[in-house]
């Protein structure tokens, strides 16, 4: 803690020593002194005469936020010129207003031309409103900023920069937010080509190139351009191929076309990236960003300190491997060719796939160890997340077991045809299966999902990005070379790719251009945040599993205690277990009552009452604090229910549309009960832990989906294809089809081909 002025406020201490920029962007939260540059197009308006008060507004707070983190922040802004246009033209249509009605004694006026107005002018005028307007929308924070003007010469004079630099550091000291800005009000016209000068120089014609100047001389950590483009770019942002360049090493220019510079401001891409390197250079890492995107603009400099996937990030460090972008690219373009082989040639890599996990299980069960052992020493994962992170032999058996059904079912798959159409004579309509394109499978804590979901994928020839978590890294690595060994068979090795590198869930959320579909296969929070990060990609899966089991007036004593004990206690953190046990009001106080709780409490199952429940005990267990919840423990609520009609209601209000089951020994019952609860899976006289790919016959799944459209359920091949449709003609026109044309529509349907018996 400092104090000034009797204020306390909190500092960060230096995460490093200055010399050497950050490699990787989830360092960048560990930046102590950040220089914000606002280009012309941030600050400016549309127009070009005005500031862009709301997006200022923004940026203070952001910076505000991060000053009061204990960071050094300094602003270096555009802006002056803007603003004193947009005063100039006042006073000069008040004065012409002003001058024209004493000369013509009329109150009409007539149309004015307001004069070209001179650079240097419009900034004089406008640095006093400029700074002013700063200072009122920092106080709101309670932080002080104060004005820097500055020239090139104050740079080239040794005393000036000593002067300079002792300033900003008596400001930072003070908690102070020091606003710099070129003297645009003196400046002579910036000379051409004389962006760089030697190594150790940097010519100050610009803000972008007074910021990479000023971000070297403070040693400053980390150097943020806004301006009005999302980044640097392959090409000129709008063409074609441009692509957003999310890393840029020194060295890369050779491979950028620069396009024209922005609608204001004096510098364009190329300068940015100039001085970005030279500042890359000196020690500071640069992240260039979009400061103008409406839906983004609100917290782009906290989401790059934050190590977010924005802008284009400049680093010294290249990867040993790809991109996840390129990892993608190539899943894409393997994925077509996996799905371009014969049904026989998919099958037979799963099958050598499956033999791999029983050849290789010594090697697999000593890396599963090594993962098993790091987190029992970090203590970071909960006993039934070690379970799932668990490997045996029997697993890996039945891993082998499951990989086979799907080869033996992946036979007819992609490129059936489900539906054929005689359009009319000679003009045949087939709608055929095909793969939906890159996967994005993202899963916690279970190793075993690689192979199976890889299984899957290769039958329905998918390509597939996979994202495991860190306490699986050395499993996980081991699997997916093996799959990649089995790929080999057909040469298409690169359709499953495993990322490894430090990409957050968030950012591969993103990625809406090239993965198709986002399977997240972990905790309901999980799942959750990924339906909140994805932009503009499907999500197939559920976020929680809240499975309940009724149990009917007419229920069997036999059937009742092993399908609850099974569907509560047989594996309780799965997502198909049961949470809530819906009881008929008839049944309490009874010998079957009795049972169900005697049986409950020898398995150590924690017992909810429900609201209903409480009220016909003298002395409950602890009420429930939420009927929707998912314990994924020996933890269960117990709630009471007059009907099967209100059985019903209940799932439908509580439930998350998952799996639900009904004992009853009164067939009517159980049939109102499957027709009426509108789950993915609803079941009779069955435990819930049938919800399960492997158990329905489909190999393996993917995931339990609770979505409404496409796959529900379990999902196995079936479920990651779509259909095309392929028409087949010759020299048919829709103008021979118009009511005085020669062809007419048939429409007939035709007999679908055979499918394979195997």
């Amino acid at each position: 803690i400092r104090c000034w002025s009797n204020i306390p406020f909190i500092t960060m201490p230096l995460s490093r020593a200055h010399g050497k920029s950050f490699a990787h962007r989830s360092e960048l939260k560990h930046a102590k002194r950040i220089v914000v540059k606002l280009g012309s197009a941030v600050v400016t308006r549309g127009d070009e005469c005005g500031l862009a008060l709301g997006r200022l507004a923004s940026i203070v707070e952001q910076v505000s936020m991060l000053q009061n983190q204990g960071r050094e922040m300094m602003i270096v802004t555009s802006g002056a010129v803007a603003f004193g246009k947009q005063r100039l033209r006042h006073e000069i249509l008040l004065s012409q207003s002003v001058r024209q009605a004493l000369h013509s004694g009329q109150s009409q006026l007539k149309d004015m031309a307001i004069p070209v107005l001179e650079a240097r002018a419009c900034a004089a005028a406008g640095q006093s409103g400029l700074m002013a307007l700063y200072e009122a929308m920092f106080t709101q924070y309670s932080i002080c900023a104060a004005q820097i003007l500055v020239t090139n010469l104050d740079f080239h004079d040794e005393q000036k920069r000593r002067n300079l630099n002792g300033t900003l550091h008596e400001l930072l000291r003070m908690n102070i937010v020091p606003i710099i800005n070129t003297n645009d009000a003196v400046v002579p016209p910036p000379e051409p080509n004389s962006d760089l000068q030697g190594v150790n120089v940097i010519s100050v014609k610009d803000n972008d190139s007074l910021a990479a100047r000023l971000a070297v001389e403070m040693k400053t950590d980390l150097l943020i351009v806004l301006s009005d483009v999302e980044g640097l770019f392959d090409s000129p942002p709008g063409s074609d191929d441009a692509k957003l360049i999310d890393i840029f090493y020194p060295g890369d220019q050779q491979s950028v076309t620069f396009g024209t510079k922005s609608r204001v401001g004096m510098g364009g891409m190329e300068a940015k990236v100039k001085a970005a390197l030279w500042a890359l250079q000196g020690g500071t890492s640069v992240v260039i960003a979009n400061g103008t995107h409406p839906k983004i603009s609100g917290h782009v400099i906290t989401d790059i300190v934050e190590g977010k996937k924005v802008g284009t990030f400049f680093s010294e460090v290249k990867p040993a491997g790809p991109t996840v972008e390129q990892q993608a690219e190539m899943a894409r373009a393997g994925g077509r060719t996996l799905a371009a082989l014969q049904p026989e040639q998919r099958a037979e890599i799963i099958y050598r796939l499956a033999d791999l996990l029983t050849d290789q299980r010594e090697d697999i069960l000593l890396a599963n160890k090594k993962d098993l052992q790091e987190a029992e020493n970090k203590g970071r994962l909960a006993l039934p997340l070690l379970k799932r992170l668990s490997l045996s032999t029997s697993k890996l058996n039945s891993l082998a077991i499951g990989l086979r059904q799907i080869a033996a079912s992946s036979q007819d798959s992609v490129g059936r045809v489900i539906r054929r159409t005689r359009i009319a004579k000679d003009l045949d309509l087939e709608q055929v299966t095909v793969p939906i394109g890159v996967l994005l499978v993202i899963f916690e804590s279970r190793p075993d999902c690689l192979p199976q979901v890889s299984a899957l994928a290769i039958a329905s020839g998918n390509g597939l990005l996979l994202k495991g978590g860190k306490e699986a890294a050395h499993s996980n690595q081991i699997l997916h070379h093996l799959t990649q060994e089995a790929l080999s068979v057909h040469g298409v090795r690169d359709a499953v790719q495993l990322v490894n590198t430090r990409e957050e869930v968030e950012d591969l959320c993103r990625l809406d251009k090239l993965i198709d579909l986002i399977i997240p296969r972990g905790s309901s929070q999980l799942v959750r945040n990924i339906q909140k990060a994805a932009k503009g990609i499907p999500v197939m899966g559920h976020s929680e599993g809240i499975c309940h089991v009724y149990v009917d007036t007419d229920a069997s004593v036999e059937k009742v205690t092993r399908i609850i004990r099974d569907s509560k206690c047989e594996y309780p953190a799965a997502c198909n277990a049961l949470e809530t046990l819906l009881i008929h009001r008839d049944l309490l106080r009874t010998p079957l009552f009795d049972q169900i709780i005697d049986m409950l409490r020898v398995e150590q199952v924690k017992i909810h009452a429900g609201p209903k429940f409480a009220s016909y005990l003298t002395f409950s267990p602890s009420e429930v604090k939420s009927l929707r919840t998912e314990y994924g423990d020996l933890e269960c609520c117990i709630e009471v229910v007059d009907s099967v009609q209100e059985a019903v209601e209940h799932i439908h209000k509580y439930g998350s549309s998952h799996t639900d089951v009904i004992i009853t020994e009164n067939e009517k019952t159980a049939e109102f009960f499957l027709q009426h609860v509108d789950s993915a899976c609803v079941f009779w006289n069955a435990s819930t832990r049938f919800s399960d790919g492997y158990r329905f016959g489909l190999g393996a799944e993917v995931g339990i989906s609770t979505s409404r459209i496409h796959a529900r359920g379990p999902v196995g091949i079936e479920g990651l294809l779509t259909t095309k449709w392929l028409l087949r003609g010759d020299n048919h026109i829709v103008s021979d089809f118009s009511e005085h044309g020669s062809m007419k529509y048939l429409h007939e349907s035709l007999p679908l081909p055979q499918r394979n018996a195997s």
